[in-house]
């Protein structure tokens, strides 16, 4: 398990595209593999739909419960982008014209010769909490923000991830999370189950965990991953699986199957 010094993260998906499944989230996996490297593992991911009243009760719920919250999505300036909004009513605080985040865009646009391309509906991407501290986009400028430990992206992943690199220095992490991955092709879970379950016994402090895959043109087998913030401990523990699916008949080979 990770020590108690990481701090911990939650990560909403807001959008009703993503729940329909016309959206496939592809935001996930970065933030958690980028957190993990901070220090900062994340702790548990929900997806919301484009509801005020859902999000205002589950930023408030998650917020209480962990050290950093990250949204993504319900950012852009059309009507059902109302994250901006929602983080707002959860802090209590009005939502307004951000100083920075309007004179950036204004001047955006005033620099291009259309300032009347800075229309309300734009307007509203430079709209957010009192008090907020942006994120800054180097993709497209609309800045995303953060709120006491809520941290605010865009939930286009090229922009999404572009804003977390921006966001990553102010993060203060806990030791890095590390890895190790011992597979074995031909090898079922039910085969290996309780020698793992002693294997984890006996370290206690590394997260162990069984992930069978099966490729169309090879078959399948079994991955193990041990996970910790103690590098020695990680390499032992990975040890210790892969000596234990020799014992068991199977030929483990440290990394990723291919």
């Amino acid at each position: 398990m990770t020590a108690p010094s990481n701090p911990t993260a939650c990560l909403l998906i807001i959008g009703n595209e993503v729940l329909s499944g016309r959206t496939r989230d592809a935001n996930l996996q970065y933030i958690a593999r980028r957190l993990g490297e901070i220090g900062i593992p994340l702790r548990e991911a929900r997806v919301i739909p484009d509801d005020r009243a859902v999000i205002v009760a589950t930023v408030n719920e998650v917020r209480a419960k962990f050290d950093h919250v990250f949204t993504t999505g319900g950012i852009g300036p059309t009507h059902d982008d109302i994250t901006s909004e929602c983080i707002a009513e959860a802090f209590g605080v009005p939502w307004e014209p951000h100083p920075e985040a309007w004179a950036r865009l204004d001047n955006y646009y005033r620099s291009r010769g259309s300032p009347g391309d800075f229309n309300p509906a734009r307007q509203r991407m430079a709209t957010m909490p009192r008090g907020a501290t942006l994120i800054d986009n180097v993709i497209s400028l609309a800045p995303g923000f953060t709120m006491g430990n809520v941290h605010v992206l865009a939930g286009v992943p090229r922009i999404c991830q572009a804003m977390f690199e921006a966001l990553a220095p102010r993060l203060r992490g806990g030791p890095p999370i590390v890895s190790r991955t011992v597979h074995a092709h031909g090898m079922m879970e039910g085969r290996i189950a309780e020698g793992l379950a002693d294997i984890q016994r006996r370290w206690p402090e590394v997260d162990i965990g069984s992930y069978p895959y099966y490729r169309p043109a090879g078959g399948g087998g079994v991955a193990v991953v041990a996970k910790g913030t103690d590098p020695d401990m990680v390499r032992a523990a990975a040890q210790d699986v892969a000596a234990f699916m020799r014992a068991a008949g199977g030929h483990p080979v440290e990394g990723e199957p291919a």
